[in-house]
């Protein structure tokens, strides 16, 4: 099963910053989702909700600060214990600090229409200076959005965030030419997953947090999970194909182990 840690690693760590990132990381977490607002000086930033008061406490709007403002901030308000205070980083930051990712899923939330245009020139910059073409999807549920950075380059991935607001979820995905379907878990299905694969569609489920669930989605051929506890998910997974039988290998009638080359 492939994971991706939610938010970094939301469950373990307070979500969306450099710590949740640098644990998981350290803990052998390779693929990451996470959300993209642009800060007061066009830098793009790591934070869910379009303020700040959940995760900092403080009042006004992630736009009305600068990234080095946002970075000095304390955001483990209402989260996980975490014994020192962390900030909001900057895609930049965070990209350092898991310079070995084998791919994010980078969410941008819904916005005005000039900031989500500066972000999509700021985003089709970077992963094109970078060359992350294979290593990155920008994902999102704001459908303009998402036709203006494949507008903008077609070699960028693309996936739609989609719950219940969306009645069809294929068919939005496949009007919009998306290489991936973001959605939630409880709208997943067998059919649905199978009918993305026929149209080359990726499908990653969102937010998965209890074992029994994950497993349901497997069954249902899903392509990876979307969960805020992943280190924990990792080691589930990992301790399961340890303790798959091993068979011996096959012999032929004469003892010996089966060949692929022709008899002499």
């Amino acid at each position: 099963m492939i994971i991706y840690g939610h938010r970094g690693a939301k469950g373990e760590a307070p979500e969306n910053t450099l710590a949740g990132f640098e644990l998981a990381y350290r803990h052998g977490i390779r693929r990451f989702e996470f959300d993209l607002i642009l800060a007061k000086d066009g830098q793009p930033v790591v934070i869910h909700d379009l303020t700040l008061e959940r995760t900092t406490g403080q009042s006004g709007k992630v736009a009305d600060y600068t990234a080095a403002d946002l970075a000095k901030m304390d955001a483990r308000k209402n989260v996980v214990t975490w014994p020192t205070p962390t900030g909001i980083p900057t895609l930049e930051a965070v990209l350092a600090a898991i310079p070995e990712f084998e791919h994010l899923q980078l969410e941008v939330k819904t916005d005005k229409r000039n900031r989500l245009n500066i972000l999509c020139n700021r985003l089709t910059e970077l992963i094109q200076k970078r060359d992350l073409f294979e290593r990155v999807v920008v994902t999102s549920s704001d459908t303009w959005f998402l036709q203006e950075i494949r507008r903008r380059n077609r070699r960028i991935a693309i996936g739609v965030v989609i719950d219940s607001r969306f009645p069809k979820p294929i068919s939005v995905a496949s009007r919009l030419e998306c290489d991936y379907l973001i959605l939630n878990w409880k709208l997943c299905s067998r059919e649905l997953v199978e009918d993305a694969h026929r149209r080359d569609i990726k499908v990653s489920t969102w937010t998965v947090n209890r074992i029994h669930d994950m497993l349901e989605l497997e069954e249902q051929g899903v392509d990876s999970i979307i969960t805020d506890y992943p280190t924990s998910t990792r080691i589930y997974f990992e301790n399961r194909m340890e303790s798959l039988p091993h068979l011996p290998p096959e012999q032929d009638d004469d003892g010996q182990e089966p060949s692929l080359s022709p008899s002499a």
